[in-house]
């Protein structure tokens, strides 16, 4: 299929047209973006040269009828699209084509929600769209936040939260959830850390980031959180519990290392892993800014700094090797599997 082929759809041609990555890699250079208070969607795209956008409920029924969006230089472009169900697109340009999809998902009652697809591999794939997400907690959803996450539809729920924090704010599931799975991973609990407030309050910047590099050190050995990490990599082998959503509270501690483990079996690379990390400090500045305000000595706490995951990694590579040989032996990964089912 070439690009000139795809242009000749939106004259009314017929074609079997499928969407996929074709040509240079485009994807980074666009993103659909939408606003969490309007709902309002938007291409941000940096591709000079003609380029159309066309739009579908999943990517297997991209409407190539006609563009939603169009033209030839870079912008910020509105789009005309539903903000009550998830919209999967197809980007082409005289460049190359991409699939691209709203990255950070639109909650009102949330903050750190994100699709985890989109990320290009080591061997020139892409982490498929709508299969794995990554969030903070679910609690606070409104309806029209469920009725989106269903419309995916999102099928199975792994909530890493101590047994504390599930009965303080028990989940909001939706409707197309068949099951929210209960796998505590308590050491990264940092409330429960310590023994009270009081105990944080005492606490410098430093001890704050030497606490946190521990807890990532922490979740790779520590047998409780290894099998937690194991048994979600058994929901995600199967056929029966995707799209899968996975979280924490925060969505940047035990969730980040979750998201890292997986992007690492799927072969995206460490340097790609840290960034989506450090997405969290973008996501949740607005939901801890008093906390930060404060209790400057305890930002570390609210955020994510590049050492504190780099710290889990470097142990598994110390006491493993590498990051697949831990995925394979320990975490018991069909890392060939989890490719196949997740990459395009």
């Amino acid at each position: 299929m070439t690009v000139a082929t795809v242009f000749l759809v939106s004259c009314g041609k017929q074609s079997n047209l499928k969407a996929g990555y074709t040509g240079e890699d485009i994807s980074k250079d666009a993103k659909i973006i939408r606003d969490k208070t309007s709902k309002v969607a938007s291409l941000q795209i940096q591709i000079k040269g003609e380029w159309a956008l066309y739009e579908g409920s999943s990517v297997d029924n991209i409407d190539f009828s006609r563009p939603i969006a169009s033209g030839s230089e870079p912008g910020t472009f509105p789009l005309d699209i539903s903000d009550s169900v998830r919209s999967y697109f197809e980007l082409v340009s005289q460049r190359g084509t991409a699939i691209l999809s709203e990255q950070h998902l639109p909650m009102t009652g949330g903050y750190n929600f994100r699709d985890l697809g989109g990320y290009k591999t080591s061997d020139n794939k892409y982490v498929k769209w709508g299969k794995i997400f990554r969030s903070d907690d679910l609690h606070n959803l409104t309806e029209a936040d469920l009725d989106y996450l269903a419309s995916i539809p999102l099928i199975s729920i792994v909530d890493f939260r101590s047994k504390e924090e599930m009965s303080q704010a028990p989940d909001k599931n939706p409707s197309s959830v068949k099951t929210n799975y209960s796998y505590s991973i308590s050491p990264g609990n940092l409330m429960a850390a310590a023994s009270s407030l009081d105990d944080l309050a005492k606490l410098t910047a430093n001890q704050a980031d030497t606490l946190m590099i521990g807890m990532n050190i922490l979740l790779v050995t520590d047998s409780a959180c290894v099998q937690q990490y194991r048994n979600l990599f058994q929901l995600l082998q199967n056929d029966t519990d995707t799209p899968l959503m996975f979280h924490c509270s925060a969505g940047k501690d035990r969730t980040g290392m979750a998201a890292a483990l997986i992007l690492s079996a799927l072969g995206v690379d460490e340097r790609t892993i840290l960034n989506d990390y450090l997405l969290s400090n973008i996501y949740l500045a607005d939901k801890y800014a008093k906390c930060k305000d404060e209790s400057p000595a305890l930002k570390s706490l609210f955020e994510v700094k590049t050492e504190f995951l780099q710290a889990g990694l470097d142990r598994i590579k110390e006491d493993h090797g590498s990051i697949e040989n831990y995925l394979t032996k320990v975490l018991y990964v069909d890392i060939q599997k989890m490719k196949q089912k997740y990459l395009y």
